[in-house]
């Protein structure tokens, strides 16, 4: 068996070392508990860019609330 094997070990490692070092951080987040900073720093940050979306674009918001709650 050599490296370009699709069957071995170290082919399947080449080819997926993204996806395994992607999971290894995200374990290590778990683990550490920095996963709950990281989604409160996401919500913090959809958050902003809302609120900015908001006080830009007050008419457009308005005209889809509006449609929204004639809706319901």
């Amino acid at each position: 068996m050599n490296e370009n094997d699709p069957k071995s070990f170290a082919w399947f490692v080449n080819q997926y070392k993204g996806a395994i070092i992607g999971g290894v951080i995200a374990l290590l987040f778990i683990a550490t508990g920095l996963s709950k900073l990281v989604i409160g720093l996401a919500v913090l940050a959809v958050g902003v860019f809302l609120g900015y979306y908001i006080q830009n674009n007050k008419d457009k918001v308005k005209d889809i609330l509006r449609g929204l709650i004639d809706k319901f």
